[in-house]
């Protein structure tokens, strides 16, 4: 497969990251994954070599920057496109909610994005042609009761996307944040609020959004879209 781009997909995990691997490997793309179980990696691997591409996946915690240098700097110059999905979701009262929680969860969603994205973009912005899409949710832009520490690290996430997007779209990478809302039909979440439903997003199709997003001329980025399902109230 040489000669291939590459993707780097930040926080693999079953539904999305395994979709993104199949909708990117069919594009053309070779694929990395970072996380810190294996769990997904044999699906991922899977849909790429359907796909017709190449999947590695290195064990990594995204919360810990030299960990992620050691992993990402020797591949750096190849990436062409980035897709950071890691996150950490805690549904509790603020009252129950301890520091060292709080902090958890931020360190999960907003400091993996820093950590990735200082060894990644600046080599991007060097080559003036690369995309990095950062994935948010509905707690992006509204906070809701009992998520205090997940709307808190989402929030943050968005602005650093945003001015990210200002200081790096004059040099030629295109970042985007992409407000998931509503609840994405894969198996973590059914494991947390119970059998699927019609009203569920289909990650195929998040998957096919994140390409169209890659695939967009300078002439007309997106920086910020959302995709819910139709059912869905907004």
């Amino acid at each position: 497969m040489a000669g291939r781009p590459l993707a780097l997909i930040a926080g693999l995990g079953d539904g999305l990251g395994v979709s993104l691997t199949g909708v990117l490997s069919a594009a053309g793309y070779d694929v990395t994954a970072l996380s810190r179980s294996g769990r997904a990696a044999a699906a991922a691997a899977a849909e790429a070599e359907r796909a017709g591409g190449a999947f590695t996946h290195y064990a990594c915690d995204l919360t810990k920057h030299a960990e992620v240098a050691a992993t990402v700097a020797p591949i750096a110059k190849r990436i062409d496109v980035l897709v950071h999905t890691a996150h950490a979701i805690l549904i509790r009262p603020f009252a129950e909610t301890s520091p060292e929680e709080f902090e958890a969860v931020w360190r999960a969603g907003c400091l993996s994005a820093m950590n990735v994205a200082s060894i990644i973009v600046p080599e991007m912005a060097a080559r003036r042609q690369a995309t990095a899409i950062f994935t948010g949710a509905t707690a992006s832009i509204r906070g809701g009761a009992k998520f205090p520490a997940f709307a808190s690290a989402k929030f943050a996430l968005r602005g650093f996307a945003q001015a990210l997007a200002r200081e790096m779209g004059p040099k030629g990478v295109h970042i985007a944040h992409v407000i998931v809302d509503g609840l994405i039909d894969e198996p973590q979440t059914t494991q947390r609020f119970g059998s699927a439903s019609s009203t569920r997003i289909d990650p195929e199709a998040i998957a096919a959004t994140y390409l169209n997003i890659v695939r967009q001329p300078p002439s007309a980025w997106t920086h910020e879209l959302d995709l819910r399902p139709s059912s869905e109230s907004f």
